[in-house]
């Protein structure tokens, strides 16, 4: 009998309500489509990104939980000792009093019949390469505290590390105040609690972690107790408030990752986000790099990332944390620390060496995680199962149409380059529009108002994914290949799209292909569903299953996105004016466009007059461009919630020569633009940049441009760093001093050269050899001698001190072919940075300058160049 009917049979009678033409909804019901996708977003996805649990007060102390109110006293008290930057008398002394005025009261609270507490407080001293620097310290101080079980011998420790000291001109009550808190009510309540662990808890509050990490890598390379730890749960923060997220996992510990999803209250974790963070998009890093390279610890990295505006500004400050905040932290933390506690992969972790995960949390409800093999086989299975249903619904479609398989093959391969190029479309259209803006100066303008982004990248997203496929609708004339079916194969065609990109980024070893696979599993679902029944070849009846297979993978991906886009919105402003961070968003917008709408946007085709969505879409974009860029919400800072960081150096230059005459003596502000706009927001303004330069040149002409960059941040950002002259010398304290102790020559090749350093706690030594010269030895870490920055940078060894402030002794060996020491050998300069110090009367002068919404991060240098 059979021929299957098409959606043409079902047309409505020409006296029945207009509801249907042709088999298709009125046009105005496709914007109920779409915003049916767009309330789903708002209505879930956003309050469960944002849910937090009910904070516990001291009324519930008795249930041996988590204590919010607790906390957020002690961090009430932390953080109003204000700056605490490494030497300041806030770290070395307030904090450090704090912190060891809690642990010692918690031991004096500890269940003594139980565990065993025990108090360290030590100074380290170290030097490591990091960047395109040497990271050398002094008197940085650790407290550890070790909480073992009563007359435990155990040799296998759990170590928990955050840090307490802080940014220049921030109080860091969530960098990471918050986190030590955390930690001292987790240690109280495992102390107080008659509960047991099976293996000993050291937990680590460094003293200097903003530095660039040295305290942990004091502790790990020097502390008795470091080689018994062989986990960690490191504690830090990239924002403030909201929910904590696992950052990192492992590596190639995934028993690490069942752990989290055995023991984790609020999950919150992706390993797309681990391997975006390990390839250095973020730009930060924590502790935990050093447990793993110095320690070869493995262990969970966990961190606060919403709100990253106040990072390390003067706006981190307990107002901007809620309680409830703290208590998710603490749940989670309390519960892994626990549960690691008593894991009996501890004993041994190198035997639980197997490899990396895949884990994800969907919406904060439920934890997903397997093993990384177990995502490649889940991976080509689905994909294999898309082509295999795929070829199936095609056979079906020519047996209904009663054509040849071919010609149905014939029309799906049109159809496939038309959905590439949409896909394509949909990918780059945002780009576009990113570096149209940025060419333009308009930069960062959905910075402050993140709902720009749905009109300037999204709708540009969808329009891309709309647009080619509709307009082929609109052309196509196949009568023998129904307009249903033309739809389904557009639809089969964004399924191989993902099946290839799932199994190629699988294949590359990338553990974040699992995002192409969900929406891509729930696609096969449905088409399954509807091969099963008669609903595949029964007009649009198809598409029910098909909408409702996607509403999990549009939630989860519209999810994933939004976490990216939130974390990653405020590093815009302290990434540097080098790094477009535009297309960064852009791309983020468009993927999770991609993956969201894929399977969805196509059937506005389902509707009478697509194009009146496309319109639609495209005035949105019009509308949100102008915005953008010419009225107030386009512009990027606002006070208090999202400024502009805006740091300098107020520099004095001396160089000395040879004979040590001085041959050059300026000064000026060295400025380090953060963002990409620069200076240009500060036209119009009672800021004065007259005269400013950029110092490209002067990187081409002296040592490290002549210039007393600061961190690796500086040095990495230099050519695009400013300098504004000014006239009168920039004042400085006279507490520093370079002295040549001795000249020694040590044989017929090599020169030694021993000095003396005095100065502030954070002080820079540039070392740069002549080209017949070798710097052969020193006094400092010898792997940064052995492998140096690349040219044109010099030896950069960035020297910090906390409680120990005894002068830098240190010695240099050169080696010359000929052994003529009586010429120049090397250059040496040296910059002593006196942070905390507010400056001489025209340097204050210029900080009041800047406007309301500008943060300022600055503070006085003398910088010294030396020819020996």
């Amino acid at each position: 009998m059979e021929k299957l009917i098409s959606h043409e049979s079902f047309e409505a009678p020409k006296n029945a309500a207009p509801k249907k033409a042709n088999g298709k909804l009125q046009w105005y019901f496709a914007g109920g489509f779409l915003m049916f996708w767009g309330l789903l977003f708002f209505a879930i996805v956003i309050p469960l990104f944002y849910r937090l649990p009910t904070a516990m007060t001291m009324e519930d102390a008795n249930k041996n939980v988590f204590i919010a109110e607790r906390a957020y006293r002690n961090l009430y008290t932390l953080s109003n000792i204000g700056t605490k930057v490494t030497g300041s008398t806030e770290n070395e002394i307030e904090a450090v009093n704090f912190i060891m005025k809690e642990v010692t009261q918690i031991q004096k609270d500890c269940l003594k019949d139980y565990f065993d507490l025990e108090i360290d407080l030590s100074q380290v001293s170290g030097g490591f390469p990091y960047k395109t620097v040497l990271n050398t310290y002094q008197g940085a101080q650790n407290i550890a505290v070790k909480l073992a079980p009563k007359n435990s011998t155990s040799e296998t420790y759990l170590l928990v590390n955050s840090h307490f000291d802080s940014k220049p001109a921030t109080p860091s009550a969530s960098d990471a105040g918050f986190m030590i808190v955390t930690m001292l009510e987790v240690l109280r309540v495992i102390a107080t609690t008659m509960q047991a662990i099976e293996h000993p808890i050291v937990f680590l509050f460094n003293g200097l972690e903003e530095g660039s990490m040295q305290a942990s890598h004091g502790f790990i390379t020097h502390h008795r107790w470091a080689p018994y730890c062989k986990a960690v749960i490191n504690l830090d923060a990239i924002g403030s408030g909201g929910r904590n997220v696992l950052f990192q996992s492992g590596p190639n510990h995934p028993w690490l990752a069942a752990c989290y999803k055995k023991y984790i209250k609020h999950p919150f974790a992706t390993s797309m986000g681990e391997e975006v963070f390990q390839m250095g998009i973020i730009p930060s890093d924590s502790d935990f790099r050093q447990f793993n390279i110095y320690g070869k610890i493995p262990g969970l990295d966990m961190g606060q990332c919403i709100n990253g505006f106040v990072y390390h500004t003067k706006h981190d400050t307990i107002d901007v944390i809620p309680r409830e905040s703290l208590q998710n932290t603490g749940d989670n933390a309390l519960s892994l620390v626990r549960g690691l506690a008593n894991a009996t992969e501890l004993h041994n972790t190198e035997a639980h060496k197997t490899g990396r995960a895949v884990y994800y949390d969907f919406l904060g409800l439920y934890f997903f995680y397997y093993s990384e093999a177990t995502g490649k086989c889940l991976n080509y299975v689905v994909a294999g199962a898309a082509l295999i249903l795929i070829l199936i619904s095609i056979w079906r479609m020519a047996e209904a149409s009663q054509v040849t398989i071919c010609h149905v093959i014939r029309w799906f391969i049109l159809v496939m380059v038309i959905q590439i190029i949409s896909f394509v479309l949909g990918l780059a259209l945002p780009i576009v529009v990113a570096y149209g803006m940025d060419s333009f100066g308009l930069s960062l303008t959905y910075y402050s108002t993140p709902m720009l982004i749905v009109g300037l990248y999204v709708c540009p997203s969808l329009i891309g994914l709309s647009l080619p496929i509709t307009i082929y609708y609109s052309l196509q004339r196949n009568d023998k290949i129904s307009t249903s079916y033309h739809l389904q194969l557009a639809l089969h065609s964004q399924a191989v799209i993902l099946a290839l990109l799932a199994t190629s980024v699988t294949a590359l070893g990338f553990r974040s292909s699992y995002i192409f696979v969900i929406p891509l599993l729930f696609y096969v679902i449905s088409l399954a569903l509807n091969l099963m029944t008669i609903l595949h070849d029964l007009g649009f009846a198809w598409a029910a299953f098909l909408k409702l297979s996607q509403i999990i993978p549009f939630l989860y991906s519209s999810y994933l996105v939004y976490i990216f886009i939130v974390v990653m919105t405020p590093m815009g402003g302290r990434s540097g004016s080098a790094s477009n961070r535009d297309l960064f968003i852009a791309v983020l917008a468009a993927v999770g466009t991609v993956l969201s709408f894929g399977f969805l946007v196509p059937l506005i085709n389902t509707f009478r007059r697509p194009s009146f969505m496309i319109f639609a879409l495209l005035a949105t974009t019009a509308l949100s461009l102008y915005m953008a860029s010419s009225t107030q919400l386009g512009f990027p800072y606002r006070p208090k919630t999202s400024g502009q960081r805006v740091a300098y150096l107020h520099v004095r230059n001396k160089f000395y020569d040879y004979d040590g005459t001085l041959s050059k003596d300026e000064s000026g502000y060295l400025f380090n633009f953060q963002d990409r706009r620069e200076e240009t927001p500060f036209v119009g303004t009672d800021v004065n940049l007259t005269g400013m330069v950029g110092i490209k040149s002067n990187c081409e002409r002296y040592m490290m441009c002549g210039m007393p960059l600061y961190d690796y941040r500086y040095v990495q950002n230099r050519l695009q760093s400013k300098w504004l002259p000014r006239s009168e010398p920039v004042e400085t304290p006279d507490s520093s001093n370079l002295e040549l102790l001795s000249k020694t020559i040590v044989n017929s090749t090599t020169c030694r050269f021993e000095f003396n350093l005095t100065g502030p706690s954070h002080m820079s030594i540039f070392i740069q050899p002549y080209e017949d010269v070798i710097i052969s030895n020193w006094s400092f870490e010898r792997t940064y001698l052995e492998n140096p920055p690349e040219a044109p940078l010099s030896y950069h060894i960035y020297f910090t001190y906390g409680i120990d402030d005894s002068p830098l002794n240190f010695f240099v060996e050169c080696s010359k072919p000929d052994g003529d020491f009586k010429v120049p050998l090397f250059q040496l300069g040296v910059s002593w940075h006196y942070i905390g110090h507010e400056g001489d009367t025209e340097s204050k002068k210029l900080k009041s300058s800047f406007p309301s919404y500008s943060i300022v991060s600055e503070w006085p240098v003398l910088y010294q160049r030396y020819i020996y």
